[in-house]
């Protein structure tokens, strides 16, 4: 227990105020699981082909106008190319007949030329129809969700520096109008470079506003206001499961509206519910301390007394743990992030949790965007993907409490290799054991995500923790830019992704075998206790 936690003892774990902080702090995240993924149905890319104007064809030439192509060994209509137009009409007014008189399969090919026509049975439009992003364009979809994670990337950098400098709740807050604003101007977006630069912005808001339930270097109010094994409920499982709920609303969003710019509309619109909230939740009183700014802690300690209803000391936050945040503040500014890379256990440690942690993130984001591609109706599909995420969740709260950490990273990653592989092995007919297995890999990289943020403190020292812990899921989001092409490499042989993915499993299974154990261990004060204690075997 640390001397903040000591000194606020006297409010409990879980009053009155913790319960209200607690609450509105989910609800904060709720936004964000509707914003991350809101691209699966927004940029989805319905069935379409080359567009057919009025010049007078005749029926049987206006049928056989788009050649036919195979595509993973079924014949379908090409989506990029079209017969020629001038040809096929003049064969038209000479009154031939496709198929009797003409050869079709013989006649030269041109590209869409005069658009798209694009299927309206599951979509009424998406920015993919909007701004025809197919065929030679086609690389602009992914690269959308892309440049969406470079922005969390970036926002990660910085929002930890601003939240040190200007205070959890106000980045807190900030975050959430700049994720708001850029997600109303994605819906009058003239072109599709404007829509990335806006979705770019959108995405550095949401790396701020969610991370406000983690210790990361964006350190945010959820995990300095609570304490204890409150804390540890808030940063391991409640916030993510506010996330998944927020998941599991978005095919029901997107089902009720079918174009894109509704469904962001709805996205926007619970963005305004967190105004009122400002008056609600509390800036964090132990940033407060390091800030020197003693009053405006001590009233809300007061104030959290009262709501408690426990009599607060008359010293609410004693003068000895003021110096001692302050001192810890000052200490951990020296703290270097190459420290992390100081020696060579602690080197190759972190470049091994970088690669399980990419590993997770690509197999997280890659399964979830693929979800529309999973099963005959997408919204069943995208619901499935988010619901699993409720169970994997309480699974790895309950594993960590329990369970030796490196035994249990290892059959998570053995897990997602095995559901991956298993994958090419299912005949075509039973189509719904491929989605289960899916399932089960969602499930895996789901768990593992989030445990790894535990084991990742565990291994670091004191002087290290929030900054190894930072910096390592920062250098992960690597492999969340990546994920949105992963399942694209499907162009090139159907279980490509899967293979790609599962061999990245394997390799992240072996790496773990090299770190350390952690469960019931004393954690690591300094980086030469880590080093001493902490060998790679």
């Amino acid at each position: 227990m640390t001397n903040y936690e000591k000194a606020t003892a006297f409010l409990g774990q879980w009053g009155c105020f913790q319960k209200i902080t607690f609450f509105l702090l989910c609800v904060s995240a709720v936004q964000n699981g509707l914003s991350v993924f809101v691209v699966v149905f927004m940029a989805a890319t319905p069935r379409h082909h080359c567009l057919i104007p009025d010049v007078n064809l005749t029926k049987d030439w206006i049928n056989v106008a788009i050649p036919a192509e195979a595509v993973n060994g079924q014949q379908e209509l090409s989506k990029c190319n079209r017969y020629r137009l001038d040809v096929i009409k003049n064969l038209s007014d000479l009154g031939l007949v496709p198929g009797r008189d003409v050869n079709v399969t013989e006649l030269e090919q041109e590209s869409c030329l005069d658009g798209w026509t694009y299927s309206k049975d599951l979509y009424q439009s998406t920015i993919v129809t909007e701004f025809n992003l197919v065929c030679s364009n086609q690389w602009k979809q992914p690269l959308t969700s892309t440049v969406f994670f470079f922005g969390v990337l970036i926002g990660s950098f910085i929002t930890g520096q601003l939240s040190d400098k200007f205070g959890r709740k106000v980045v807190l807050f900030s975050a959430i109008v700049i994720q708001s604003t850029a997600i109303l101007l994605l819906i009058f977006s003239p072109s599709w470079t404007v829509f990335t630069i806006f979705f770019f912005i959108n995405g550095m808001g949401r790396s701020s506003s969610y991370n406000a339930g983690f210790v990361l270097d964006t350190l945010l109010a959820g995990t300095e206001i609570l304490t204890g094994k409150v804390r540890v409920l808030f940063s391991s499982m409640a916030v993510c499961v506010a996330f998944a709920i927020g998941y599991m609303l978005l095919p029901l969003f997107a089902y009720l509206l079918r174009e894109w710019k509704l469904l962001l509309l709805s996205v926007f619109l619970p963005g305004l519910m967190y105004i009122p909230l400002w008056w609600v939740i509390p800036e964090s009183p132990r940033w407060l301390l390091t800030q020197g700014r003693v009053e405006e802690a001590e009233a809300i300690l007061k104030q959290a007394s009262k709501i408690n209803k426990v009599e607060a000391p008359q010293d609410t936050t004693g003068q000895q743990n003021v110096l001692h945040l302050l001192k810890t503040r000052n200490a951990e500014a020296f703290t270097s992030y190459l420290q992390m890379f100081k020696t060579s256990n602690i080197r190759n440690m972190t470049l091994i949790i970088c690669l399980i942690w990419f590993t997770l993130r690509s197999g997280y984001y890659g399964l979830s965007f693929n979800t529309s591609e999973l099963h005959a109706d997408p919204y069943i599909s995208c619901l499935m993907s988010a619901t699993i995420e409720i169970p994997a969740l309480i699974g790895i709260w309950l594993a960590l409490r329990s369970l030796q950490r490196r035994p249990t990273v290892i059959f998570i990653l053995l897990l997602l290799a095995a559901s991956l592989f298993l994958i090419q092995l299912v005949p075509k007919g039973i189509s719904w054991i491929a989605v289960a297995l899916e399932m089960l890999g969602k499930f895996a990289v789901t768990a593992g995500s989030n445990f790894m943020y535990v084991y990742v403190a565990e291994i670091y020292p004191t002087v290290l923790r929030n900054t190894a812990t930072g910096t390592c899921s920062i250098l992960s989001r690597a492999g969340s830019t990546t994920a949105p092409f992963l399942f694209k490499l499907k162009v090139y042989f159907e279980y490509l992704p899967y293979i790609v993915l599962g061999t990245l499993s394997v390799g992240s299974t072996v790496a773990a075998v090299f770190l350390p154990e952690t469960f019931n261990i004393p954690l690591p004060q300094t980086i030469e206790a880590m080093t001493k204690s902490r060998r790679l075997v």
